[in-house]
């Protein structure tokens, strides 16, 4: 079976999310110019979002406890150990995947169940936002980065050989 091209895209996505954070320090990752969150933050924010689509309610499974209350959507802001939150997020993207690598064309209108309630977005439409989520946290990074007076910062969206356009 081949990877549905919305996959592609997610896994391409979060190449970019990686190729921006290269070179990014412990200490830089931990400084938050406000209104806005840290970048290791960013990291474990993407990676628990994944974790609650991917692998709980895809997969009832649990792979990193405590991610959600450290970097969820409205939790306090907090300022985690980047290598903590790139060892989340690796361990957070293998598990996903395996649920991801699953999907059909036909599996994206379907709707997830969880706690016995379907959820109100597709598969599909749960697969878009997540792709988008984290082109906005990239850009965020991004201009973090600048802000924190990084140089020789990607300029454009990086090879596409990955996520080439193929119909369905």
């Amino acid at each position: 079976m081949s990877i549905h091209p919305l996959v592609s895209q997610l896994r391409f996505a979060r190449s970019e999310f990686v190729r921006c954070l290269e070179g990014v320090s412990e200490a830089d990752a931990a400084q938050r110019l406000l209104p806005m969150n840290c970048i290791s933050w960013f990291v474990g924010h993407l990676a628990n979002q994944e974790q609650a689509y991917w692998v709980l309610i895809a997969q009832d499974k649990l792979v990193v406890p405590g991610l959600n209350d450290l970097v969820g959507f409205g939790k306090p802001a907090s300022t985690p150990p980047l290598s903590e939150m790139w060892t989340a997020w690796r361990t957070v993207t293998t598990a996903a995947d395996r649920f991801l690598e699953s999907l059909s064309a036909d599996r994206l209108v379907e709707h997830m169940m969880f706690k016995g309630k379907p959820r109100p977005e597709s598969i599909g439409t749960m697969l878009q936002r997540n792709i988008y989520h984290y082109w906005f946290h990239t850009g965020e990074a991004h201009a973090v980065r600048q802000q924190l007076g990084h140089t020789n910062l990607p300029d454009f969206v990086g090879d596409m050989t990955s996520a080439i356009y193929r119909p369905e």
